[in-house]
């Protein structure tokens, strides 16, 4: 996965954190889980605060 995945990088981040409400997470937090994930190869530096909320908006949706 790389940061323009930002579906599919909130749907799996939904999957792997069910309990996790991703509004208690920092967007620090929330990037350092990211780049965690086993299937995520792109540059950490990579992202920005766009592409996080979005990923967020993602997570979110994948909640209801």
């Amino acid at each position: 996965m790389k940061w323009t995945d930002t579906r599919e990088i909130g749907e799996t981040l939904a999957d792997e954190f069910p309990d996790v409400d991703p509004l208690t997470l920092s967007f620090v937090k929330m990037h350092e889980m990211i780049c965690a994930l086993p299937d995520f190869d792109d540059d950490p530096e990579g992202s920005n605060e766009k592409i996080l909320e979005a990923i967020l908006t993602v997570w979110l949706d994948e909640r209801d």
